[in-house]
């Protein structure tokens, strides 16, 4: 199953229909052409009173690609960054506690632009990325069409002792490092992408 924010709205592509049907609430469609797909995009882009749209085919990648033909593709990476005393640091970005990420640039790595994007967000250097997590999708307006990006996460080690320095052209007005028992605060005041990032590594109760 793949699973992709539209602001605080999600569209779940999936091959297992009577599963979500039985216990989920919102709009079901199965998938038949793409054109029907970009449509029913469209629809549901439109519809703020419709939370959730759930696309079934029985052949999940089948229904993947058609439905990232339907956007522009960008890719991103971020990092959630721990120091050697547990905590975690994050970012207030247009009001939200957010993860430092951004957009790769030409020839980069999906790991080069984490690191890259915590570096020149946060102010901090010494990044060590420990292990891959999971990656999240989004969709937003881009010029007369949608992109769909995907961000790479990555767990980091900040081994330094500077403090960080947010990036104000970036809308960052704050970075704050947190413990473990305070990132309460932090999931109820951020975006779903990060939240999910935050549940996958068990900072937060599913």
């Amino acid at each position: 199953m793949y699973k992709v924010f539209f602001n605080d709205r999600t569209i779940f592509l999936t091959d297992e229909f009577s599963k979500h049907f039985q216990v989920k609430y919102g709009l079901f469609y199965k998938y038949r052409s793409i054109n029907d797909l970009k449509e029913l995009i469209g629809f549901f882009s439109r519809l703020k009173k419709i939370d959730t749209l759930f696309l079934f085919h029985h052949d999940i990648e089948e229904l993947r690609d058609a439905f990232r033909a339907c956007f522009i593709i960008i890719n991103a990476a971020g990092g959630l960054v721990r120091n050697p005393g547990g905590d975690y640091l994050f970012i207030k970005r247009r009001g939200k506690w957010d993860l430092p990420k951004g957009k790769l640039d030409d020839n980069e790595t999906f790991e080069m632009a984490a690191r890259r994007e915590v570096m020149e967000e946060c102010g901090l250097e010494d990044l060590q990325i420990v292990y891959p997590l999971l990656s999240t999708y989004h969709t937003y307006p881009f010029h007369d069409s949608m992109a769909l990006k995907k961000t790479s996460w990555f767990e980091m080690l900040y081994s330094g002792s500077d403090l960080p320095v947010p990036q104000t052209e970036e809308d960052i007005t704050e970075i704050k490092w947190f413990r473990r028992e305070e990132l309460q605060q932090v999931s109820e005041n951020t975006f779903k992408s990060v939240l999910d990032v935050m549940r996958y590594t068990n900072l937060v109760d599913l």
